[in-house]
């Protein structure tokens, strides 16, 4: 019992603490801010990128932005190479060990993204520390620290290459947690670092059953997939019934609107769920309300942020601003320097301020995830909210689904062409696509401008798919597992074509 008291005491004097930091951070955004971009630039003004541009003579803000230009994955890679090859001092002081392969939709080639030291604790581990602060803090009468965190990641093998360790970010942040943090985690190091989906989820399905389960981790997609496994396994009803003692689903990922009601209905009782925005980049933002539907974004975790808005993305030289001239219900396309060693680094995500005292986010879409072939400008946000309305007025539940163009052919206007696999059919599916279309119109005008007397665009074609396509599709092109997620828009047919031609099996 005295032990129990004094792991409380500490576990509140550290939450107690850590509120204040978050609070002192919301009340000064652009100092806080501006400290983080100039002690990197300290730091690395000795590597080989801080000599080429001069980091030790940038003096403000708009001297960073003007000299230093922005990059993707592509236009670094050459800095990449030569680290991940162990060359100390490219991007970064001294050598950096590890690189997280990343598993994105959207190029075939793997992407290798640096993780420092600085990196690990300082931005991921701090902010799953943060996460259960947020949540504690709001949930005082919380358990969660007498029962387990079942954690879900992806294909968590690590690999020596050169002089350094690559591997999924999970399988970094698994390999190096404390002992004390593994204590509280299931399942086990062993299973959770295996690499083949299927056996590695049989393995889980069989440690986790028996367990006392208080929080669950991981992407809204695979969990499903895990926890109905559970079911058939153990013949409950519910999950309820298997983790009595379940109060909370930390979820990020992909979006959780397509699986909200589904896991009302999977759980058989009410549990809160937190969102969370997290890549191999980095940690951005943690939802920091209960029953909230934007995150707080993390403005002390090394990283420095600057906003490309969207009508500007794509120019050759596109103007960034920072946080002090966002708008409120913008799309902005994200660009990070951050103390893994990326600078003015273009993620490749898009988000929208919902607030900005303090500053909070959704996440809107992909740079290269959306469709404009016709000027329509959707974003997956508008698709999320469209298909909501339609699956509660036909009472359908979605599993997954992809959408894109079906180009002009001569006098013949285009359209958008949907796969949606869904676990509960609509109820009529010609109401479903009336209303995901007139859904789309209010949500979005440009869509609605184009749809006007189907001059641009007729109406969306939307063909149900087979149970398990999407599941096929992945497993087919070696995406299966919890970091991998299934590309929900595309500007081409890239994705719809080989999933119409599975579907026909």
């Amino acid at each position: 019992m005295a032990t129990k008291a004094l792991f409380n005491s500490v576990v509140n004097w550290f939450i107690g603490r850590r509120i204040d930091q978050i609070e002192r951070f919301i009340a000064h955004p652009y100092e806080t801010q501006k400290g983080v971009l100039f002690s990197q630039l300290f730091l690395a003004e000795d590597t080989e990128y801080g000599l080429k541009y001069g980091f030790k003579s940038i003096s403000s803000i708009s001297d960073f932005q003007n000299r230093i230009p922005i990059v993707s994955y592509e236009d670094f890679e050459p800095y990449i190479e030569k680290a991940r090859q162990g060359v100390p001092d490219i991007i970064w002081p001294g050598q950096i060990k590890r690189f997280a392969k990343s598993s994105g939709t959207t190029n075939a080639k793997s992407k290798f993204i640096p993780i420092t030291e600085e990196s690990l604790e300082d931005c991921h581990y701090k902010a799953g520390k943060d996460l259960i602060a947020l949540y504690v803090n709001n949930h005082p009468e919380s358990e969660l620290f007498q029962h387990k965190n079942l954690r879900l990641g992806g294909s968590s093998e690590m690999y020596q290459d050169f002089n350094t360790k690559f591997g999924d970010l999970s399988a970094i942040l698994i390999e190096n947690l404390p002992y004390w943090v593994e204590v509280i985690n299931t399942p086990s190091r062993k299973v959770s670092l295996m690499g083949e989906w299927e056996s590695k989820l049989k393995a889980i399905t069989a440690e986790v059953k028996s367990q006392d389960v208080g929080s669950l981790t991981g992407v809204p997609s695979w969990m499903m997939v895990l926890l109905l496994r559970l079911l058939k396994e153990t013949n409950v009803d519910n999950i309820g019934q298997l983790w009595p003692n379940l109060e909370v689903f930390f979820h990020g990922g992909i979006s959780f609107i397509p699986y909200k009601d589904q896991y009302k209905q999977l759980m058989g009782k009410d549990i809160n769920y937190y969102e969370i925005y997290n890549a191999s980049e980095g940690f951005f933002g943690i939802q920091d309300r209960s029953g909230a539907d934007d995150m707080l974004l993390m403005l002390d975790y090394g990283i420095f942020y600057e906003f490309i808005p969207m009508e500007h993305f794509g120019e050759s030289h596109p103007k960034t601003i920072t946080l002090e001239d966002v708008e409120v219900g913008k799309n902005y396309a994200m660009v990070l320097t951050t103390n893994g060693g990326l600078w003015r680094y273009l993620i490749g995500d898009t988000v929208k301020f919902t607030s900005t005292n303090p500053y909070r986010i959704k996440v809107s879409g992909r740079t290269k995830h959306y469709i404009n072939t016709f000027g329509e400008e959707l974003m997956i946000d508008n698709v999320e909210v469209a298909l909501k309305k339609a699956c509660d007025y036909t009472n359908a539940e979605i599993i997954d689904y992809t959408g894109a163009p079906i180009y002009m052919n001569g006098n013949e206007s285009g359209a958008h062409e949907w796969v949606i696999e869904f676990s509960r059919k609509p109820s009529e599916i010609e109401a479903f696509a009336r209303i995901f279309d007139d859904t789309l119109k209010k949500v979005n005008s440009d869509y609605e401008a184009k749809r006007y007397n189907n001059i641009t665009l007729k109406e969306p074609v939307i063909h149900l798919a087979r149970p398990h396509l999407f599941y096929d599709w992945m497993n087919s092109r070696g995406k299966l597992g919890g970091q991998n997620k299934v590309p929900r828009l595309s500007n081409n047919r890239e994705y719809i074509d080989p999933l119409l031609e599975m579907n026909k099996y």
